[in-house]
């Protein structure tokens, strides 16, 4: 029968060196889809858990150049499908630039993505209301309250006012297009 050692206490593993933090931001790259901010994000708080064995500082700006050089990491690739996720699912343009302000793309980057949510608001914005069944998806004329509600979720979800109040007065069943 073996003697196991109850009191050594858990283990605490070892702090990171330059290969180690390269091999972790490369296990990242591979299962997560991401941006430089969110790697960098990434490389910093596990750093901080695991602590660095270097004497000069960590190269976290230096491997998440190198990750971006390898195309590893593409920000406007990155832009372009989150923001055409969010437009599927039927949300505007404004919750689309505050998705990808919030996971550190640029303005700059951001732009192309933002305009193609412009394009596709009316789409975007009836989808979202066929999937809350608002205005010409509801079942009936809303009263007043649920009209403001249904009004709040719309801009919520990233619509212009203008874009929302022609959705929420649209009687249940009618057509909407670019052209009214």
């Amino acid at each position: 029968m073996s003697r196991r050692n109850y009191t050594s206490g858990p283990r605490t593993p070892k702090p990171f060196d330059a290969d180690a933090l390269n091999q972790l931001a490369l296990a990242y790259l591979g299962r997560y889809a991401t941006t430089r901010a969110k790697l960098r994000y990434y490389l910093v708080r596990k750093l901080a858990s695991r602590g660095w064995e270097g004497e000069a500082e960590p190269p976290i700006d230096a491997i998440v150049e190198r990750c971006a050089e390898l195309g590893y990491v593409d920000d406007a690739g990155f832009a372009v499908a989150r923001g055409a996720a969010l437009t599927r699912r039927g949300f505007g343009e404004q919750r689309v630039a505050a998705a990808l302000r919030a996971v550190g793309i640029d303005a700059d980057t951001a732009a192309p993505v933002r305009e193609t949510a412009r394009a596709e608001a009316l789409d975007a914005a009836l989808r979202f209301a066929r999937r809350k069944r608002i205005g010409p998806f509801a079942q009936e004329v809303a009263d007043p309250d649920q009209r403001r509600r249904n009004l709040a979720a719309l801009m919520r979800a990233g619509h212009s006012l203008d874009l929302a109040r022609r959705i929420v007065s649209a009687s249940p069943g009618a057509f909407l297009t670019d052209d009214e």
